[in-house]
């Protein structure tokens, strides 16, 4: 598959994931070497299947490394000490 086609796929990625309900989300998709690699932060274990769904229908027969993390978004168990 030619390097220009696989450019082409991950802009439509990125075009989708900015324009359905992802939008907000700082995830990022980019070519390195023979391989996709996409990355982020998200904010629900439900947000990343979406966006792991949407890569694997876009990107169908290449190379994806994912990093896709859900943000910890418990509340504190106690006082912050600074220093």
């Amino acid at each position: 598959m030619s390097e220009e086609n696989v450019e082409y796929r991950v802009a439509h990625l990125r075009d989708r994931l900015a324009a359905e309900e992802l939008g907000e989300l700082g995830v990022r998709a980019e070519v390195r070497a023979d391989a996709v690699v996409v990355t982020g932060t998200v904010p629900s274990a439900q947000c990343r299947e979406t966006v792991l769904r949407t890569v694997r229908e876009e990107l169908a027969g290449l190379a994806v490394h994912t990093d896709v993390v859900v943000a910890e978004n418990a509340t504190p168990d106690g006082a912050e000490e600074l220093p």
